[in-house]
């Protein structure tokens, strides 16, 4: 008899949570007039859809197809093309493909919308690319993961969130890139409660956790990535010898400890640099680095800058660009 895979304790889950860090990237309202399907070519970047009314389908490539409602949401894994339609006895008379990477503009103070037919839509569903990532590679939703569905209710008030991210954005003032991030947190919380439900699920949906021994480890790097942390410690904690613990991380997330560590520490860094006051040194120091050398490496490494420039270029957006970063803005 197969036994069923352990639990993440609920503190370290709450850990995990409170440090994964999200932002949307693209968002916007789609309308679809009936018997049209609008059609998305594939991002880099997990997609997230929410059904406000109206009723269609939505798929996946031919393996996953499910119906819409209103409170309908769905999770695209990145990588994947997909389709919505509002479908007049089940055939569509017309399809809208659409690049992301022509992502319409708008001017400030309006909102951004994609339009698939002519007459008067009968289903609107507010779409996002969106960032949930520990460090700077380390991504909770990967191209290998299955697409996530759950019906919501009105209750939940999901709907409007995604609507106050949507107005936050189009207004573009201060503080929208956190009150937005702080939305979509909400959101994927919901997402994680109804998963928990299921360790199955769980497991099916958010592969980076699956291990509750690895997941433990990550926890606590992701919690204080400064602290002098060690593969024998980090090994301790999860409760498994040195060369398991090592073989079963690098299994479940891609990278050694040591690597997706480094990655912590360098976007710690990353995010002290773009406050005033702090220096490299002191940076550096914070996110547990000795040696001002071996940090500006690291960080030129990930970066593509040493931590001088993006600390100048990432003050300079703050002040001339507050709430909109541009196509050339610094990431965190």
């Amino acid at each position: 008899m197969k036994r069923p895979a352990p639990r993440i304790p609920a503190h370290e889950l709450d850990r995990l949570l409170s440090t994964l860090e999200v932002n949307f990237v693209k968002l916007t309202e789609c309308l679809i007039s009936p018997g049209w399907r609008l059609l998305f070519k594939p991002e880099e970047l997990p997609a997230v859809h929410y059904t406000i009314h109206g009723r269609g389908r939505f798929g996946i490539g031919d393996s996953f197809s499910v119906d819409l409602e209103p409170h309908s949401l769905v999770i695209v894994p990145p990588g994947r093309a997909f389709q919505m339609d509002n479908m007049v006895e089940h055939r569509p008379v017309a399809t809208l493909e659409y690049d992301p990477l022509k992502w319409p503009l708008v001017p400030a103070g309006e909102v951004r919308r994609i339009i698939a037919g002519e007459d008067e839509p009968k289903m609107l569903v507010i779409c996002g690319y969106f960032r949930a990532s520990y460090g700077t590679s380390l991504n909770l939703f990967s191209p290998q993961g299955a697409p996530i569905f759950e019906k919501f209710d009105s209750k939940d008030q999901l709907d409007q969130k995604l609507r106050a991210a949507l107005d936050e954005l189009a207004a573009q003032e201060i503080g929208a890139g956190a009150m937005t991030a702080s939305l979509l947190k909400q959101v994927l919380i919901a997402v994680f409660r109804r998963s928990m439900s299921s360790t199955e699920l769980w497991i099916e949906r958010f592969s980076a956790l699956r291990d509750v021994h690895v997941a433990r480890a990550l926890a606590e790097m992701v919690a204080r990535p400064a602290a002098p942390h060690t593969l024998q410690s980090l090994a301790e904690l999860s409760g498994l010898s040195r060369s398991g613990f090592v073989e079963r991380f690098t299994t479940v997330l891609g990278r050694s400890p040591m690597a997706v560590l480094r990655q912590l520490r360098l976007k710690h860094a990353a995010h002290l640099l773009r406050a005033d006051g702090v220096s490299v040194e002191q940076a550096a120091n914070a996110a547990g680095y000795q040696s001002r050398s071996s940090f500006v490496r690291a960080f030129r490494t990930a970066y593509g800058c040493d931590p001088s420039e993006y600390r100048k270029v990432a003050r300079d957006e703050i002040r001339v660009q507050p709430a909109s970063r541009s196509s050339k803005a610094v990431q965190p």
